[in-house]
């Protein structure tokens, strides 16, 4: 098992409790989803594993974080990029007054930089080839988005993290997006932890999946089990009993309890 998340609680400000004994494990060479709502706590669990919760006065209180076997629950996050863990933020966060060359300079700080580095990512993502002079803060949000990916997959990671890489999209860029990360993993074996809340387009991409729900684990299992399950459909897919797209109003007036409750 490449990642493997064992009782993981996480505290900010030590006195907010988000995470609450989560345990989770993604093996090599698959895409594992993480579904929930807003406040789920599935940003805090991307931290937690690429180690920049410090950074928003977060830490794990409790478990552990072992990637390949090793215990790297509190090693910084240079190290955990060292050891093949990259993070591709929610909202992109390129440094928009580098060009898109530059940005792919800032993903590789980690190791030596070779040609062959650029040729391999422009080899992928041919639309980043064409723009690599422009300016990143005059990209569109699916350039910079693939410009983000692109900037991580510079440190030549073992595990990609992905956090809601849809947010903010229009749908055809949405799809591009998710090509390319079927795309990675078919083609390079990469192995990556995708949280997202557009659950259709991740269980169409993942192989297996994990519903998160006020910092715990409520539901896992393959993506084709999570997505005939009734709860999933009708919570995180909009779907009615029998399969049929239910209304906000219905939505907004439905009372039944999510059996996992």
């Amino acid at each position: 098992m490449l990642l493997e998340l064992t009782s993981v609680e996480v505290v900010y400000d030590g006195a907010f409790l988000v995470l609450r004994g989560l345990s989770l494990a993604v093996p090599a060479g698959e895409v594992v989803a993480l579904l929930g709502a807003n406040g789920a706590g599935k940003s805090t669990t991307l931290k937690a594993i690429s180690g920049l919760l410090p950074t928003e006065h977060g830490a794990v209180t409790h478990g552990t974080v072992r990637l390949d076997g090793d215990d790297i629950t509190h090693l910084g996050a240079a190290e955990r990029v060292k050891r093949g863990v990259s993070l591709v933020m929610e909202g992109r966060r390129v440094f928009e007054h580098l060009t898109v060359h530059d940005n792919l300079v800032a993903g590789g700080y980690s190791r030596r930089i070779r040609a062959a580095d650029f040729d391999r990512i422009y080899g992928l993502l041919p639309r980043l080839a064409e723009l690599r002079r422009r300016v990143a803060g005059y990209l569109s949000g699916g350039e910079q988005q693939m410009l983000a990916i692109g900037r991580a997959l510079m440190a030549r990671p073992r595990l990609l993290l992905l956090d809601e890489p849809s947010l903010g999209l229009a749908p055809q860029l949405v799809d591009e997006v998710f090509g390319i990360i079927g795309r990675l993993n078919r083609e390079l074996g990469l192995t990556a932890l995708l949280v997202e809340q557009n659950a259709r387009r991740a269980l169409a991409v993942a192989h297996r999946g994990h519903v998160l729900e006020s910092g715990r684990i409520v539901l896992a299992g393959s993506a084709a089990e999570l997505g005939d399950n009734p709860d999933v459909k009708e919570f995180y897919l909009g779907l009615g009993e029998a399969g049929h797209r239910r209304s906000y109003r219905d939505v907004k007036h439905h009372k039944r309890r999510k059996r996992w409750l």
